[in-house]
């Protein structure tokens, strides 16, 4: 029923290849010169018999389109594995030319805001993580806090402005992709905020904006488990609950883009105050602030008495951990929220897998078995096959990585596909 693993971020961060591979997606109307360039890159190095053994083309076409894709300095040979029998040429493979271009990554959180600059075969360059406010701002000072990462990491990566095609950025809230509008976001203090129009006053490069739970679902459909996986979801819990969803090897959004809010689903009538304003909702049991709430009651702090979310939660844990009776209730609770929350996304999507992820994940708090058993059984599971279940406790730099997919698929679009600027 699940599989609780710690995966390997490091491996993540710096593995061969990237993007989803090309033999479990229906690639409908893009080009055959695109598709050829998302193979080479999804595989690090591709020799041209094996594009055409994998894209089902004539040996003329993998000739002639990669010839094609090596004078547009989008693709270059490099030197193939060698030969056991030490014979001949050595082997001629072809890679992606790095340096062609840069994308940006970024998560914006409460607590700090990270970045990542990525070439365009995916690999990250360099990083760098500045602290958040931890408050509620307007989308002016949101702006200066993505414009300071922005300069901080182009620094860092001793590159230009001019060097950077494209920006992916990921925040928690109800975001439309489409528009580049935030409906809502706990970081702000209005709604309905156009980030794209102000990112755009500021800089001369296209802007990817997404819900940070995509972009860390992105992640693992660019660089991580589910690159050769159809269907699997993710569900993250932090300050927040957020969930996103692959469907058919792509990422699901919803009819208007800002589907699968996990976090806002109702699990209590007239429940517990939610920071969206309702009441009941899935996030108000079991993330950070639902969590602090509480144990600032259960351990007897008083109004005056100052401490963090951190301070608080590390507090609690350790008091549960020692027989604490309010501390482990609070705890339990937030445990069985949890199945509840899982359980549901299980019969309503029935996906083959579900990762885990978010600062909480990290801290432990959680009793998986426990966590895992009571989804069981809250699931009707006659005649359907068992749901996969792994704990992926990534930190803010592979969801800041997640960012740049959309800038780079994107990217790969215009410089590979031929598609005009516009459209992006």
């Amino acid at each position: 029923m699940s599989n609780n693993i710690e995966a390997d971020e490091k491996t993540l961060l710096q593995s061969s290849g990237c993007g989803p591979l090309l033999n479990r997606v229906k690639v409908g109307d893009t080009p055959l010169r695109q598709q050829i360039f998302q193979h080479v890159r999804a595989s690090g190095q591709a020799a041209r018999a094996d594009i055409t053994r994998a894209l089902d083309i004539s040996a003329g076409s993998a000739t002639t389109l990669t010839a094609d894709l090596i004078s547009s300095n989008l693709l270059r040979e490099v030197d193939g594995p060698t030969r056991d029998s030490g014979r001949g040429r050595p082997p001629v493979a072809l890679e992606v030319v790095a340096e062609a271009a840069y994308v940006i990554g970024i998560k914006l959180s409460f607590k700090r805001n990270s970045a990542v600059l990525s070439d365009f075969a995916g690999n990250v360059v360099t990083s760098a993580e500045l602290p958040a406010s931890g408050k509620r701002g307007s989308v002016t000072q949101l702006m200066d806090d993505i414009a300071t990462l922005i300069e901080l990491v182009i620094a860092n990566g001793k590159k230009t402005q001019a060097d950077i095609k494209a920006v992916g950025i990921g925040l928690p809230g109800i975001v439309d992709n489409a528009s580049g509008m935030i409906t809502w976001s706990s970081l702000l203090q209005d709604a309905n905020e156009d980030l794209r129009t102000s990112f755009a006053q500021r800089f001369d490069m296209p802007l990817f904006l997404d819900n940070d739970t995509n972009m860390l679902t992105l992640a693992e459909l660019w660089f991580g488990v589910g690159r050769d996986m159809t269907d699997f979801a993710v569900v993250t819990i932090e300050n927040g609950v957020g969930m996103g969803m692959v469907v058919n090897n792509r990422l699901y959004r919803g009819t208007h883009g800002v589907g699968l809010e996990l976090g806002h689903t109702k699990v209590q009538m007239d429940g517990a105050l939610c920071r969206c304003g309702q009441r009941g909702c899935l996030e108000a049991y079991i993330a950070d602030y639902a969590l602090t709430r509480e144990a600032a009651t259960a351990l007897d702090y008083d109004s005056d008495t100052v401490r963090t979310p951190d301070v608080l939660l590390d507090h609690l844990s350790r008091q549960a951990k020692a027989g604490h009776a309010p501390a482990q209730t609070i705890f339990r609770r937030a445990s069985r929220y949890l199945s509840v929350g899982l359980s549901n996304v299980i019969q309503l999507f029935d996906p083959p897998l579900i990762i885990l992820s978010g600062e909480r994940i990290q801290n432990d708090y959680l009793d998986a078995s426990e966590v895992f058993e009571d989804m069981r059984k809250l699931t009707l599971s006659d005649g359907r096959q068992p749901c996969q279940v792994e704990i992926h406790p990534w930190d803010d730099m592979v969801w800041a990585r997640g960012a740049t997919a959309p800038a780079l698929s994107a990217l790969t679009d215009v410089m590979v596909g031929g598609l005009e600027v516009q459209h992006l």
